[in-house]
């Protein structure tokens, strides 16, 4: 969606309704805008490859999951420093099994925090 049409919409929003953004409508699921067609979204989490809960989804990941790709961890592709690598993974994880799944966000793959050394002082 074109960032114009983002402006216009969130124009048209009241403050309750920018407010129920903040929160979601279950563990997996965004609020969505019905009113102005802001349909609800599915996220997921899984730095490492997209995880998904069918049927009865917790936060804690007791129930099952869909079969998903399992990528090396964040620390080990950011350690790569290999930008290619790192885009065809995105690509992958983001483009092709959240597309595949209908998940709209995925949180991860986790390379930002991991490519900078803490620096103590």
């Amino acid at each position: 969606m074109e960032t114009a049409k983002i402006k216009e919409l969130v124009s048209r929003m009241t403050l309750e309704e920018k407010a129920s953004l903040c929160s979601g409508l279950d563990f997996w699921h965004t609020k969505g805008v019905e009113r102005l067609g802001i349909p609800s979204e599915m996220v997921s989490d899984g730095p490492h490859g997209l995880r998904k809960q069918d049927d009865k989804a917790d936060h804690l990941g007791i129930n099952d999951s869909i079969q998903a790709v399992c990528f090396p961890a964040g620390c080990a592709t950011a350690s790569s420093f290999n930008r290619e690598l790192v885009t065809k993974l995105g690509e992958t994880l983001g483009g092709e099994e959240c597309q595949a799944e209908n998940v709209s966000t995925i949180l991860g793959p986790a390379m930002n925090i991991k490519r900078s050394p803490a620096v103590r002082t």
